[in-house]
């Protein structure tokens, strides 16, 4: 089928379709691993952990993920991207359920660190799957839909998590979690059966790689480069909120596990939905105007949370809290839905699955940090004013990504253009 042809119905249908399976399936994925944070207060009375061990709950799962991505996104460009995918969902699915037989802290940290490399097989072969099924054109768009489900998938585990720990049942919800993605993995494979793996034809678009590992040939891409440093300063002040925000709240409004879990990821990913979704749309639209579209709403995402994120910490009022939180998830999500189409402007499709990977490991490396930060820190300098710390932070973030739009993003899209 020659680049420009519009697609027919039959194909336009089975990646409305992959993107629907994709989604219920990375749903799981952030359910599975959230729910942990919203159920700290019960986890420290019923197996006597500390915060120092609370947020090595996060970081651990979060550090063997990162290490596991890059592994993962090379597997991904040279095996079945459809095994990989499901094999990840049962894996990770058992290890669910094995949590809520936890007896002891160690247990589950132990476990924490089993999801980390179960779960990072996941995400670079789910987009790079799902990139390969949508031109440039839509290519935003669609893996703007599929990350709602880690907006769902954080407030669903979150709520639920809260919700069975109020209620003594801690357990149980790990144990529903898993079993749920145990039988999901059947349906999701008989479909995955049907769909093409490989990458839709670009008009100009560089189609092959260097033989062998692909990291020499992304650490060549400047552009690339500076999406790995910006990418890790961005989810660091998510997983912040990720991590530590439920237990935030309930300290400092006096509320309970599950109203906490509520209010520290509704709003925030109510809103992150909007402005997944909207940039989504938006990058798409202004791509015919500029190749930077993507960079561009990237750019305007860290600048505008910045503000957000010290206000987040600092407001007086639960109310005032909410507004942050939404104006904050609004904002971020036009970063969410970017990052990763962003990086397939400069690198080859060949390699799509190993650069989610190493983006994912920048990210996660760093995201990690961000929940053990939050222990340690939790009783010194505070939740709060490490809030307006990362604010600044994303500021730098969001200069710096201007530099790279106006110096070696051309010469890179370029490069990738005409080889």
């Amino acid at each position: 089928m020659l680049p420009n042809t519009p697609d027919p119905p039959s194909d336009r249908g089975r990646a409305a379709w992959l993107v629907g399976f994709m989604w219920f399936a990375y749903f799981l994925n952030y359910c599975d691993r959230q729910a942990v944070f919203s159920m700290f207060p019960s986890l420290k009375s019923d197996l006597g952990m500390s915060d120092r061990q609370l947020g090595l709950a996060g970081a651990l799962f979060l550090w063997v993920y990162a290490f596991g991505c890059p592994i993962a996104g090379q597997i991904g460009d040279r095996f079945s991207k459809r095994l990989l995918v499901v094999l990840s969902l049962v894996v990770w699915s058992v290890v669910t359920v094995a949590t809520g037989l936890a007896g002891s802290a160690l247990v589950l940290l132990t476990l924490r660190a089993l999801m980390g490399i179960s779960e990072s097989l996941f995400m670079p072969t789910a987009i790079a799957l799902t990139a390969n099924a949508h031109p440039p054109s839509l290519r935003s768009r669609a893996i703007a839909v599929l990350t709602t489900a880690q907006i769902a998938g954080t407030v669903g585990g979150s709520w639920f998590g809260g919700w069975m720990a109020d209620r003594g049942q801690w357990r149980g919800a790990f144990l529903v979690l898993g079993g749920v993605g145990v039988l999901y993995a059947l349906p999701y494979f008989l479909f995955l059966r049907t769909v093409d793996e490989k990458p839709r034809e670009e008009p100009g678009a560089a189609k092959t790689a260097a033989p062998g590992l692909a990291l020499p040939l992304l650490l060549g891409v400047r552009t690339f480069l500076l999406l790995c440093v910006v990418f890790p300063v961005f989810v660091f002040g998510l997983w912040l909120l990720y991590g530590w925000l439920p237990t935030f709240l309930h300290d400092k409004f006096s509320l309970n596990q599950s109203d906490a879990a509520w209010n520290a990821t509704l709003f925030l990913q109510a809103t992150t939905a909007v402005g997944l979704l909207g940039g989504g749309v938006l990058a798409d639209a202004l791509y015919r105007r500029t190749k930077a579209s993507r960079l561009w709403l990237m750019v305007a995402s860290l600048v505008f949370c910045a503000p957000c994120l010290h206000a987040l910490g600092n407001s007086d009022s639960l109310g005032g809290t909410r507004v942050a939180a939404a104006a904050f998830g609004l904002f971020s999500g036009l970063l969410m839905g970017n990052i990763f189409p962003a990086a397939f402007e400069v690198v080859p499709t060949t390699v799509r699955a190993s650069a989610v990977g190493v983006l994912n490991f920048c990210g996660a490396l760093m995201s990690g940090f961000a929940a053990l930060f939050g222990g340690i820190w939790k009783q010194t300098l505070g939740i709060d004013r490490l809030l307006s710390l990362t604010a600044v932070a994303y500021l730098l973030a969001g200069i710096a990504l201007i530099y790279g739009i106006r110096t070696v993003f051309p010469r890179d899209l370029a490069k990738h253009i005409h080889p």
